[in-house]
């Protein structure tokens, strides 16, 4: 446990901030939520936090540590060094980032772009967003048919950075019915015994 509570500063609805707090619900960290919308970060006050305006940020103690990926990381080395989140055996290491990179590349500029456009109005290109989706998921898919988790035979950081905005894939409209295996791992994610779901947000209608 944390010497002084931990404060994670996001919104319900980012799947970055969502990975971050379904972490810290796993570890069993007590943390207060800070709600960070638009109009918050844009105050010089959160810029003081992260001068890019980003969530989630995080701050325990006098650290104060931005990007949702990092963050994972220091609360598994700070809090869980013995646990399996962040493996050490190579392969598994390598596994957890390579889809942590997946995470940050084809996640965020497929699924996750094509639900801003959807639901935030978010000046992208769909297509481009659709495109980098069927892609990604297609290649999930052929991954997941013969594995439980992303990474190793358990669950690891890489299944909480890519759950988010693949689960919530439909709301950029983007189908998930033609890649069953990848409907099954979230499915897994979400029997975990800590699991938290995002709100979820209308599906789009079909152009």
């Amino acid at each position: 446990m944390s010497g002084s509570r931990i404060v994670l500063h996001g919104t319900a609805l980012s799947g970055h901030t969502h990975r971050v707090e379904l972490l810290l619900l796993a570890l069993e960290l007590a943390f207060d939520f800070v709600p960070a919308p638009a109009e918050v970060r844009r105050a010089e006050t959160f810029r003081a936090l992260n001068p890019f305006g980003q969530i989630p940020v995080l701050q325990d103690g006098d650290l104060t540590l931005a990007d949702s990926n990092a963050i994972m990381v220091y609360l598994v080395r700070r809090y869980a060094p013995q646990s399996n989140w962040l493996p050490d055996e190579p392969v598994a290491a390598a596994q957890t980032q390579r889809w942590l990179s997946i995470a940050a590349g084809e996640v965020m500029h497929g699924p996750a772009i094509a639900r801003l456009i959807a639901q935030f109005n978010f000046p992208d290109e769909p297509g481009r967003a659709e495109r980098i989706s069927t892609r990604l998921l297609a290649f999930m898919d052929g991954h997941l048919q013969d594995r439980s988790f992303l990474a190793a035979g358990h669950p690891t950081l890489a299944d909480l950075a890519c759950y988010s905005y693949v689960a919530h894939a439909p709301e950029g409209g983007i189908d998930l019915a033609p890649y069953p295996a990848v409907g099954a791992w979230l499915a897994r994610v979400e029997t975990l015994p800590f699991f938290k779901p995002m709100p979820r947000s209308p599906i789009p209608t079909r152009r």
